[in-house]
């Protein structure tokens, strides 16, 4: 029995004091890939009266989460939320601060994080950028750690690694591209699905783009701001949209099980309110007054991508044909008109 990190406590992508994700991988234990120890002596087990694998599943993470609350070492907080789409176990450890969340044999999840990992290497521009973007979407609360109708970190991650696939040129290939140039040892199938990508990574040549972090921060709110998302799905395996295949307000398709939407927890709501903040900050990163610090008063004014970072002055959601004739709200410019004025009477 092996237990794993994924996530983005090893992709790359994680900051000081998230989560930390992991999956048990039972393949070990349920005699499949069983190797007979040395001493010739083995403990064989069945399940009683399961109907499916997830029922084993969620048979095995109770016994488990009953465990870790009786039995952990500094475990508080144990919840078993088994009827998940992927059943867990979550609790936290007291000692090191983490919050834990447990699985069990989520191996898509495990080739999802090593492409993340891959993504992130491939271009330095990559990770700060997904750091740049997270941190927006948190101090607007477009995310959250709540589970609810809010775009994941994850979904966010995948909307900016497609971004940066449309760019001209491209500046990191589609997970189409990676499969083909994998070799032999690379395949990978999981449950019927291809999880197959190259992990050399001399394999992979990169395309000129040398557009500037700043550059690319606009862009990405352009491009988003304007997005077809009535009609249109995200895609990262061919790197470009395709025709929606359910009715969602948002779907972004997964990499790997690609009937899956990654997004289908996100409502319209939230999804306008994303729509109408990347409006704001492409406007916003546009100014010429964010793009420098005013006179002396260096400290005093926000300026550059500090801007962002402000309480959105979006009051409600319009509807998105009006938003995109009105890039930019009126009481947007009259308080940067304010804080110009207040500056200026400072120095006078």
């Amino acid at each position: 029995m092996h237990i794993k990190p994924f996530g983005s406590s090893v992709n790359g992508f994680g900051k000081l004091g998230c989560d930390l994700d992991m999956f048990l991988d039972l393949d070990g234990i349920s005699g499949r890939n069983a190797k007979m120890p040395k001493s010739g002596l083995a403990l064989e087990y069945q399940m009683k009266r399961a109907n499916s694998e997830r029922a084993v599943t969620q048979s095995i993470l109770s016994v488990i989460g009953e465990c870790v609350d009786q039995f952990g070492p500094g475990c508080v907080g144990v919840q078993k939320i088994l009827n998940a789409r992927c059943p867990l176990v979550r609790f936290a450890h007291q000692p090191s601060g983490f919050q834990c969340d447990l699985t069990a044999n989520n191996r898509v999840a495990m080739k999802s994080t090593e492409l993340l990992y891959l993504y992130g290497e491939l271009d330095p521009r990559v990770r700060c950028l997904v750091f740049t973007v997270r941190c927006w979407a948190r101090a607007h609360g477009i995310t959250s750690s709540i589970p609810g109708a809010w775009i994941t970190n994850f979904s966010l991650t995948v909307m900016l690694l497609f971004f940066l696939q449309r760019r001209s040129p491209p500046i990191i290939p589609t997970l189409d591209h990676l499969r083909d140039l994998a070799g032999p040892a690379d395949k990978s199938v999981i449950e019927g699905n291809d999880c197959t990508f190259v992990s050399d990574f001399s394999k992979i040549q990169l395309q000129s783009n040398t557009e500037t972090l700043e550059q690319l921060l606009g862009e990405f709110f352009e491009f988003y701001a304007t997005f077809a998302f009535s009609k249109m799905s995200i895609n990262i395996r061919k790197g470009k949209e395709q025709n929606k295949p359910e009715i969602a307000p948002l779907h972004i398709q997964n990499p790997f099980e690609t009937s899956l939407n990654v997004s289908k927890n996100v409502n319209a709501t939230q999804l306008d309110r994303f729509v109408a903040l990347c409006q704001e900050s492409s406007w916003l990163l546009q100014q010429s007054d964010t793009n420098a610090p005013g006179g002396g008063n260096k400290g005093s004014t926000p300026w550059g991508l500090a801007t962002l970072l402000l309480p959105s002055q979006v009051a409600g959601i319009k509807s998105r044909k009006k938003r995109r004739r009105e890039p930019a709200s009126e009481r947007i410019k009259s308080l940067l008109e304010s804080l110009k004025n207040t500056n200026q009477q400072k120095k006078s």
